[in-house]
Formats: structure tokens, C-alpha cells, sequence
């Protein structure tokens, strides 16, 4: 009993301090790479958005009430070349965020993922130039046609629901004009 202070308290507070001081360190370092982690995730999705529009000049986004809960964010090109849409769709193994360009005229100039956990080989297929490039072009009235992944039908059929909840929002937005 004589040695408590040594043999308890004393390592006790050592890492404390320790921890302590960890948590300083931690709580320095990202509040100096949270900006820098920021911009960087804010440019990514410029890029995204002019790659999936690419005729736009900016982007404001825009608010629209009752849409279809795939659809996380709207943004208007400043140019009025069209729409773009962030998307959130449920894949097999996790979730599917996707971005889909849709010009004035409503057509789809391109779709693309953003970020996927889906199985290696057939549902990553959906990011995949071979398949996303089959809705360049489609309209609510002609993605029918895009034909889905063999052996990944749950994901192809998730991001093919995305992008009809993308033109919904987009029907939507054209009513409200």
C-alpha cells in the first residue's frame, strides 16, 4: 500500500498528459488542413460539374422543394446551359454519389461517379465509361434504353434510378419557370 502514488496515480497521469497532448496536436493539425482539405473538395466538384456540363461558365445552386431524395444538391450553370445534379443513390454495397449534367433542352450531356463501394468487377462496372456513356444523350422519355449491368442488376438499377430522379428534379424545376 505504501507505493500507491507510484503505482497507480503516478502512470495515470503520465497518460493523461500524454493523451492530453495527442489531442492538442491532432486538434492543431486539422484545424490548419481543414481549409486546405476544403478547397480542395470544393475544386474536385467544380471540376466534376464542368465535366458533366461542360458549356457552363459557374454554378449557383438552387433549392427545390419535394424533389426526389436522390438528389443531395442542385446547381444552375449562370450561363443557362443546363442543370446539374449530385446524386446519392443505394448500390449493392454501400452508397453510389453521382453527378448528372442535363442541358436546357433536357438531355443528359454526361453522368458520372463521384464515389462508389460497390463489388469489384460488377457493380464498380457503373462507373465505368462503357456504361455511364449510355445516357448521353437520353431524355425522361428515351432511358429506357439503358441497358443494365449483367450480374450487377441492383446497382445498375440504382444509378439508372438516380438519374430518372435527376430528370424528375430537372421536369420540376422547368414547371416552376
Amino acid at each position: 500500500m505504501k507505493n500507491t502514488f507510484k503505482d497507480i496515480v503516478k502512470p495515470v497521469l503520465v497518460l493523461g498528459c500524454i493523451c492530453l497532448a495527442v489531442t492538442a496536436a491532432l486538434a492543431f493539425i486539422n484545424s490548419v488542413t481543414a481549409p486546405i482539405i476544403e478547397e480542395a473538395s470544393r475544386k474536385e466538384a467544380e471540376e466534376a460539374m464542368t465535366e458533366v456540363l461542360s458549356e457552363a461558365d459557374a454554378f449557383t445552386e438552387i433549392t427545390v422543394e419535394n424533389a426526389p431524395e436522390t438528389v443531395t444538391e442542385i446547381y444552375c450553370a449562370d450561363n443557362g446551359e443546363g442543370y446539374v445534379f449530385m446524386l446519392t443513390a443505394k448500390g449493392y454495397g454501400g452508397d453510389m454519389d453521382l453527378i448528372c449534367g442535363v442541358k436546357q433542352d433536357g438531355t443528359i450531356e454526361a453522368c458520372k461517379t463521384l464515389s462508389h463501394s460497390e463489388t469489384s468487377g460488377l457493380g464498380s462496372k457503373t462507373a465505368e465509361d462503357a456504361y455511364r456513356n449510355q445516357y448521353i444523350g437520353k431524355t425522361s422519355d428515351t432511358l429506357d434504353s439503358v441497358d443494365s449491368i449483367s450480374g450487377a442488376t441492383i446497382s445498375s438499377t440504382a444509378y439508372k434510378g438516380a438519374i430518372e430522379d435527376a430528370l424528375e428534379a430537372f421536369e420540376m424545376i422547368k414547371e416552376a419557370e
